[in-house]
């Protein structure tokens, strides 16, 4: 079968590891535009992956068309259906059960957190639903 005729993957089609490293790499590349590295995603906190690991789960993530590389040595960065993956998976969120939302109801709360703070948890309760990343985007304020 030719890259062509080959069907996208869906989030169903990656394991929990790989869909654990594809959320981290695209945040973090949504971050800093930078292609990213094997050490960076195994410095992230909760990730317990040597490099190596890493990059063999990469090297799969590229082989399904959803990541690619400037150069041989570069980091990985997403390609369009990489992205296109993950913005789908954004979007794949059902219904909440009870549990959760009294968790979000508790953490959204505000008691005296700031409008970035609140954002942020957001962003993260998001990603934790979706099993992705979360983008929350406030619409800008006007200077005074």
């Amino acid at each position: 079968m030719s890259d062509f005729a080959r069907p996208a993957p869906t989030l169903s089609d990656l394991d929990a590891r790989s869909r654990a490293i594809f959320r981290d790499l695209v945040e973090t590349y949504l971050n800093t535009g930078e292609p990213v590295g094997s050490r960076t995603l195994s410095r992230i906190e909760g990730v317990s992956l040597s490099p190596a690991s890493i990059r063999n789960t990469m090297a799969d993530l590229a082989e399904l068309g959803l990541l690619s590389a400037p150069h041989q040595s570069a980091g990985r960065m997403p390609t369009h259906a990489g992205l296109r993956l993950f913005v789908d998976g954004l979007l794949q969120i059902g219904e909440l059960t009870g549990d959760e939302r009294r968790d979000i109801e508790g953490r959204m709360a505000g008691t005296g957190k700031s409008m970035p703070d609140l954002l942020s948890e957001a962003s993260s309760l998001l990603g934790g639903l979706a099993g992705g990343a979360g983008l929350v985007l406030a619409p800008a304020r006007e200077a005074p």
